[in-house]
């Protein structure tokens, strides 16, 4: 099994501070945007998003969680895992607002189509942007484009991408696992 970290330390937090950046150069004061990640990684993400949005330009952004698992299109697929739910928490109005979906990784496209899906629950966005820490952009099934990318990396579907968190892994990084066989 090989293993590379692609992001970590210094680049990690770096990373963080550009789609920060990138989120204020384009909704400028957040009064009609909102930002929902998606459980259970993306909401580490939306969170130090939120923060780092708040450092640098003072402004709090709302934030929420969505539990896809029952929008998922494996949900009652035989020989799937179980799914394990986790909590929604939306305590704002997304009507008519500018959402922001907040996901570690892009990959299939299917979690993300998911997500919209379940939004939906939630009312009519005015729009919904997708931001992902790690576009793994050759294996899309569906097709979606993330509109704010922390990297992009090209990987085949045997390879694995992890993202870890200090909240739960003690560390930041991005690590790609490859199986020795490929």
């Amino acid at each position: 099994m090989k293993q590379s970290i692609l992001l970590g330390g210094a680049k990690f937090q770096i990373t963080l501070k550009r789609l920060a950046q990138q989120l204020i150069e384009n909704h400028e004061d957040f009064s009609d945007t909102v930002m929902i990640g998606i459980q259970p990684r993306g909401t580490y993400l939306a969170k130090r998003l939120q923060q780092e949005i708040k450092d640098i330009s003072g402004v709090r952004v709302a934030a929420g969680k969505l539990d896809i698992t029952f929008y998922r299109d494996d949900f009652r697929h035989k020989g799937a895992a179980p799914l394990l739910a986790n909590s929604t928490v939306i305590d704002f109005i997304v009507e008519e607002k500018n959402v922001i979906l907040v996901d570690d990784v892009l990959w299939t496209g299917r979690t993300i189509r998911a997500a919209i899906d379940a939004l939906q629950a939630f009312g009519r966005p005015g729009s919904v942007e997708l931001l992902v820490l790690v576009d793994r952009r050759f294996s899309r099934q569906i097709p979606i484009q993330p509109d704010y990318i922390g990297i992009q990396i090209d990987s085949i579907d045997s390879q694995k991408v992890i993202v870890r968190w200090k909240e739960t892994d003690k560390k930041d990084e991005v690590e790609l696992i490859s199986d020795s066989q490929v």
